[in-house]
């Protein structure tokens, strides 16, 4: 319980700082940053499920877990300033509207996200594929909830 209200409230103060963080970047280029923080993290997932279902290299599976777990922990919740809630010019976003009116949701689901991406952190220094797998599915499973609740398709 106490680890869920720490992750909770993290994850509400990390987007309690968007306006401020946000007021310094065009939302043009918000738009740009974060397509680029997930760009790279969904990279690093896939380096990570092919050591799943190859030949593992724990080397590289802890390097891009922890490759995850920064950007995650980046506080990417300032690239949803107002504004970024539709596409601008050459950026196109995915994201819908509702994310910007739900943000205690958004706040938890953050949380549990970057739980998730720093569990895999910590279990990948471990070398211990089996229990990667299992925090790997974490991760899916909490970038999926998001997704499915404020990703068009």
């Amino acid at each position: 319980m106490k680890k869920s209200l720490s992750r909770a409230a993290f994850g509400i103060v990390a987007l309690s700082l968007v306006s401020v963080a946000s007021a310094q970047v065009k939302p043009e280029d918000q738009i740009k940053y974060r397509k680029a923080g997930y760009s790279f993290m969904s990279w690093n997932m896939s380096k990570i499920k092919a050591n799943l279902e190859g030949t593992y290299d724990a080397a590289q599976v802890t390097a891009a877990a922890n490759a995850i777990a920064s950007i995650a922990g980046s506080g990417m919740g300032a690239l949803y300033g107002a504004g970024t809630e539709k596409s601008i010019g050459d950026q196109k976003t995915r994201v819908k509207p509702e994310l910007f009116q739900s943000m205690p949701e958004v706040g938890k689901l953050a949380g549990e996200f970057n739980a998730a991406t720093a569990n895999l952190a910590k279990v990948a220094a471990t070398g211990d594929a089996a229990a990667v797998k299992v925090a790997f599915g974490d991760v899916g499973k909490t970038c999926k909830a998001c997704h499915d609740k404020f990703r068009e398709d």
